[in-house]
């Protein structure tokens, strides 16, 4: 008897050391997510063999994503309005009169059926959705905080963006920023976010302690994706009224330098080093290449309409989507050649990139 019970304790016991053998190697992947909009799923991309592993469904016109700094929990937003009739996850803790109440207890409140948006909490591991989280209104591009606290969202038709908390669900405040913001990025040390408003010419620095709008920096044009540059002392925004990325000078809180990318640029990025600034044109077919020190510009033709940009952690190639086909292209950083083109069930829109 003692002999069985020992076997079976060795038994557990293996089997435990298997299972979190596998959860290391399973975390130790280079993958890339991307929201697919109205095929509503999300893709799931092996960056070393460069195809498509899986399909995360259950979404709706899925645009936004991010994934949680331990990569454990993808974050995706729907750009459509939400049908309140659909029940929203309780989370787990929360009793049914304080999720009742945090909804409005039945009356009304800010997040009215269609003006209410979601966001889906996927499981990174089994690819499935965990909880659907309720925003006001259709979500644009999505952000969570270097602590992986909250999860902030941009909307364009509130003109605000919603902060909301990963472990309790709650949405904790909504800051309005300025007519249609787009993008958001985070400042190194986690206390600013910085938020494109594509409708009045500004990004918006909005601190993550108390959540309010610090200061409007005036850029003009209509500036959307963004990147910040190492060391937070210059953010480089695309803005799609001159085809341009307008250098902003955090301190001075001004625009210094501009560099062509070519009609309605949209995705932009920077290499691991902070040296070399990658943008798309979609409406001139082409990516461009710039080394920030000499200012020295390359381009390469790419068709049809090059959109969402990210540089991948793993080898430094660059993942470029198609606004008008189902595709994904992988660059070469150096030459801008095309190394392989990854089919997609719908259009890519915000790549979420696994740490390397």
């Amino acid at each position: 008897m003692k002999h069985s019970f020992r076997k079976q304790w060795i038994a557990g016991i293996t089997a435990s050391v298997a299972m979190s053998f596998s959860l290391i190697v399973a975390a130790d992947t280079n993958r890339a997510f991307v929201p697919m909009g109205t095929a509503d799923a999300v893709g799931v991309i092996d960056l070393e063999n460069r195809k498509v592993t899986s399909s995360i469904g259950g979404t709706l016109n899925t645009h936004g994503s991010a994934l949680t700094p331990d990569g454990r929990y993808l974050v995706v937003g729907s750009l459509s309005a939400h049908d309140r009739q659909e029940p929203v996850s309780r989370p787990e803790g929360v009793s049914e009169d304080e999720h009742a109440a945090h909804h409005g207890g039945g009356e009304s409140t800010e997040l009215e059926a269609g003006s209410t948006g979601l966001l889906y909490l996927v499981n990174t591991a089994t690819k499935t959705i965990d909880r659907k989280l309720e925003v006001p209104g259709p979500v644009h591009h999505v952000l969570v905080t270097s602590d992986g606290r909250y999860a902030v969202s941009t909307h364009p038709a509130s003109g605000s963006i919603s902060v909301v908390d990963l472990d309790s669900g709650q949405l904790v405040k909504t800051v309005a920023t300025g007519p249609a913001p787009n993008y958001l990025v985070q400042t190194d040390d986690g206390q600013s976010l910085l938020v494109s408003n594509t409708g009045n010419g500004t990004v918006s620095e909005v601190d993550t302690e108390h959540w309010f709008v610090e200061r409007n920096l005036r850029v003009g044009g209509n500036p959307e994706h963004m990147v910040l540059a190492p060391g937070n002392q210059r953010l480089y925004v695309n803005d799609a009224a001159s085809g341009q990325v307008l250098v902003l000078e955090l301190a001075k809180g001004a625009v210094a330098d501009r560099y062509e990318v070519g009609e309605a640029p949209h995705g932009v990025g920077l290499s691991a080093d902070g040296q070399t600034l990658y943008a798309t044109s979609q409406g001139g077919n082409q990516v461009v290449r710039i080394e920030l020190a000499s200012g020295a510009r390359h381009t390469r033709p790419l068709a049809p309409a090059p959109y969402h940009l990210a540089v991948s952690p793993y080898d430094g190639q660059l993942l470029v989507t198609s606004r008008a086909e189902n595709k994904l292209w992988v660059l070469d950083p150096e030459s801008l050649d095309v190394v392989d083109e990854i089919a997609l069930s719908g259009i890519g829109h915000q790549i979420s990139l696994e740490a390397h």
